[in-house]
């Protein structure tokens, strides 16, 4: 045999697997389970969240200005930078300067503490 036939051979064989290939996966029963939108359908069942997460950018630009969306993709960041969950505010007030002498009344502000003014510049 010369290369030419078995050339022709070897492109028909591979053409005839093919097809055959082609008609086996046609025929076959549609795997729903595995398909993408079943998978989707699955994990917004199963995370509230995701179902909140694909209401909100279902609704396009306006999800940017609705208050509970903002709140959902914190909450999504959140989740994805593994950040901790924010802690609640604390009940009791804190003073900023704790160091500060808290002898004063809240409602007298002590004086400030002036600066000597400058005196004439000699050049």
């Amino acid at each position: 045999m010369d290369g030419k036939t078995l050339a022709r051979i070897g492109a028909v064989v591979f053409v005839a697997i093919a097809v055959t290939a082609t008609a086996i996966e046609m025929t076959r029963k549609d795997d729903r389970q595995n398909s993408p939108a079943t998978q989707a359908r699955a994990v917004t069942e199963r995370d509230p969240l995701g179902a909140e997460l694909a209401r909100c950018s279902g609704m396009g630009e306006a999800g940017a200005r609705d208050p509970s969306c903002l709140k959902i993709w914190a909450e999504n960041r959140r989740r994805f930078l593994g950040e901790p969950a924010p802690t609640p505010a604390p009940t009791t007030p804190t003073t900023l300067f704790p160091s500060a002498p808290a002898d004063e009344p809240p409602g007298k502000i002590p004086p400030a503490i002036q600066a000597e003014p400058s005196g004439p510049e000699a050049r």
